[in-house]
């Protein structure tokens, strides 16, 4: 016998294991939903879709596709990977059968989309309440509101998709518009809404803008009124800062924290009237000094008339990190950004500080690309309109899970592809005993102990 110079075992291998499963360890992904009434809350508001007769319930077929995207699945075929558990999944629909229900609920596009919104929301006010002080509403206020993050991202298209069209950085699909709730430092975030526009749908357009913010709005538990008070606020960058939309908070009441393009009459007052005292230092992502970078507030140096009232005028200049462009607008070599607020109290540091970790919604974003948003499969503008909300449920209930069971964790700041490794991709044994099904896993796996923490929080009950 020949002896192997391989540093691996060698192994037989054979397919004749049984009560094996894969990815026993989305089994929380599934409790999540049933905790937070997501799983009957999708069965009851697609109801009017499912045919007499019909074997297969469409709200199953919807959380099914989430959930192979939240494990990893970029398309609707993937669904395989479900379809191959059965003790741990169900019945899962065929590829046929998911087809046509895609086919179906596309034709009524704008309806169930709004049922799905409607689940979501029940859902989500059930794991924030749930989710106690680890709620990301727990105890907000003026002074420490809630963060809802706007932000558009591109879609490459490459085939020939219905509404596809060229996009700002030469390339061609779509440019959809996101919406996130903002978890702070110690969590992620979770989508409130999102709006698939076709690639050469404008950064700043205000009535998108408006859209999203509304929807996303409705979807906060405790929004049961058009004013909201004061304890929301809404980041976007400068693709924001237009007189409709800036008006629009305004009128809701909103406090908001929005990127500003500089004109050249600002820097002109700016270089007239500003001395080097009049600029405080900024602070880094500690919250400690950062050299090299400092703020100032210039509202009384420029006229806002026109602009809503209340509104501040905040500009940051620092030295530009290597390699970076410099524009007509900058000064002296220093970077010159700014943004506006109505927040009256607060140092500008502190402002500005808050302003620039809207750069967390950049996160939100790839975790959305990690989980479907890369590629839209469909050739149906309204079909891929359901892919994203199906996007936004698998990053739903992701976070949802990482609030309610990974809370004293690290693993609740995890992101979806750190989750697949360590967690969604354990594998497990079923046993049948004494009329009772369990899941066994490995004791030597090294997050074990994790997942059977995490499976207990999420019992029912």
């Amino acid at each position: 016998m020949s002896k192997s110079i391989s540093p691996y075992p060698r192994l037989g291998i054979d397919g004749e294991g049984s009560g094996v499963v894969s990815h026993a360890g989305a089994t929380l992904l599934l409790r999540t939903a049933e905790k937070t009434g997501l799983t009957s809350g999708l069965s009851e508001r697609l109801r009017p879709w499912r045919k007499s007769m019909a074997i297969h319930d469409p709200g199953k077929i919807v959380l099914d596709l989430a959930v192979t995207l939240a494990v990893g699945g970029d398309c609707a075929a993937d669904l395989a990977l479900l379809r191959a558990e059965p003790g741990v999944f169900g019945s899962v629909a065929s590829d046929p059968t998911v087809s046509r229900t895609i086919t179906a609920l596309a034709a009524e596009a704008p309806k169930v989309l709004a049922a799905i919104a409607s689940a979501r929301t029940d859902a989500r006010a059930r794991a924030w309440s749930l989710a106690g002080s680890d709620a990301p509403d727990h105890r907000i206020g003026i002074d420490d509101p809630l963060i809802i993050d706007l932000d558009a991202t591109l879609t490459d298209a490459h085939s020939e998709k219905q509404y596809a069209a060229p996009t700002f950085k030469r390339g061609f699909g779509f440019h959809s518009l996101w919406s996130f709730i903002d978890h702070g430092p110690a969590g992620t975030g979770e989508p409130a809404t999102a709006m698939l526009r076709p690639g050469n749908a404008g950064s700043n357009t205000a009535a998108d803008h408006k859209r999203v913010l509304h929807d996303a709005l409705a979807q906060l538990p405790w929004q049961p009124t058009w004013r909201v008070g004061r304890k929301v606020l809404v980041r976007t960058d400068s693709g924001g800062g237009t007189h409709e939309f800036l008006d629009y908070c305004h009128r809701r009441r909103l406090q908001y924290s929005i990127g500003f393009t500089l004109t050249d009459d600002i820097v002109e007052a700016m270089d007239t009237h500003l001395r080097d005292r009049d600029w405080t230092p900024a602070y880094d992502a500690e919250g400690n000094v950062r050299p090299g970078a400092w703020v100032v507030e210039v509202t009384g140096l420029t006229d806002l008339s026109g602009w809503p009232p209340g509104m501040r005028l905040i500009v940051r200049k620092e030295r530009p990190h290597p390699g970076a462009q410099l524009r007509f607008t900058d000064r002296d070599g220093l970077r010159l950004t700014a943004f506006v607020t109505n927040t009256r109290r607060g140092q500008l540091p502190d402002l500005e500080l808050r302003h620039r970790r809207r750069a967390r919604c950049e996160d939100r974003i790839r975790a959305a690309k990690d989980t479907g948003l890369r590629n839209l499969p469909f050739h149906s503008f309204d079909a891929n309109r359901i892919w994203l909300a199906l996007i936004a449920l698998a990053l739903d209930l992701t976070a949802w899970m990482q609030t309610l069971a990974l809370h004293d964790h690290h693993a609740r700041r995890w992101e979806p592809k750190t989750l697949r490794l360590r967690v969604f991709s354990a594998a497990g044994r079923i046993a049948r005993h004494a009329r009772k099904t369990r899941l066994h896993l490995a004791r030597h796996a090294p997050f074990t102990e994790l997942l059977t923490t995490a499976a207990a929080r999420l019992q029912p009950g």
